[in-house]
């Protein structure tokens, strides 16, 4: 058991925290901006909660955080009230946002001159994969931090790897949604044919599931969609910060995203539609608009 401090208590941090207590076995103390958030997590699972991120990380082992961007990452970490004020030498941060790989550099470097490990933990699966314990966590840092961070980091992943040093989990999780990206508009178009073809969708995707074109959204989301219902999980507005962290970092590598760079102005119409919270196989409804 270790001691451990969680910031951030959203749709994913939530039950992240909560796999690191009850299936971790873990000591938690939580933060979250809405001092109410914390308290009501604790009312549920037990441990702690702090009203500032430099109280929540006192003594603690390892801390955690899963907050909004690269901004709010920072407040957490090296604001006035940051955890890096407050956490111990040989302590490790763990950060699953999704941000910058820049600013996972960044923080890094202030970590380790601090004596404090830090690990770039990007997750993949949504919130049904935080609430069932079941993430994939891409990971950067240093060997020995990631080694130590990664038996803990378990609680709430059924899979977690360190793909290289600073930044590479964020890079990683970029790969990520660029390939899924291209996925759901793929998968939506797909079923906007079928149904302008007259087929029958369920029978249709009974086949093609099984053969080159099965995947992971096609299994997961295609009755949804065919339902025109799109409330489940990842939302559109956090698709395009994610994909606008893509394209900014494409820009300065050389890559050439044009899918992506399509999907993210698709996106932006079904922001215009007014499907900010819809999820990202929302793309359907766009094609299906009259």
């Amino acid at each position: 058991m270790a001691k451990v401090a969680f910031l951030g208590l959203g749709v994913m941090g939530y039950p992240m925290a909560g796999h690191l207590k009850a299936k971790g076995g873990h000591d938690l103390t939580v933060y979250n901006r809405t001092f109410a958030k914390a308290q009501a997590w604790v009312a549920q699972h037990g441990g702690t909660a702090a009203k500032t991120p430099k109280e929540a990380a006192a003594g603690q082992d390892f801390v955690f955080a899963c907050v909004g961007n690269d901004d709010d990452l920072r407040a957490v970490t090296i604001g006035p009230d940051g955890a890096f004020q407050s956490m111990a030498k040989g302590s490790v941060f763990v950060d699953n946002t999704t941000a910058s790989a820049d600013v996972a550099r960044e923080l890094q470097a202030k970590a380790k001159a601090l004596g404090i490990g830090f690990v770039d933990a990007p997750v993949s699966g949504g919130q049904a994969g935080a609430e069932n314990g079941v993430l994939t966590v891409m990971c950067g840092g240093e060997e020995a931090d990631y080694a130590r961070a990664e038996p803990v980091i378990m609680a709430f992943a059924r899979a977690a790897r360190r793909l290289g040093g600073p930044g590479a989990g964020q890079l990683a999780k970029m790969v990520n949604q660029i390939c899924i990206a291209g996925l759901v508009q793929g998968l939506s178009e797909g079923l906007h044919f079928a149904r302008k073809a007259g087929l029958d969708i369920e029978q249709l995707v009974d086949v093609i599931s099984k053969g080159a074109a099965g995947s992971w959204q096609m299994e997961n989301r295609h009755k949804t969609m065919n339902q025109d219902k799109f409330d489940f999980g990842f939302a559109v507005d956090w698709m395009r910060k994610d994909l606008s962290i893509c394209l900014a970092e494409a820009r300065r590598n050389g890559a050439t995203l044009p899918v992506t760079a399509l999907v993210d102005q698709f996106y932006g119409e079904v922001q215009s539609m007014g499907g900010g919270r819809w999820d990202t196989s929302s793309l359907f409804a766009r094609l299906e608009r009259k």
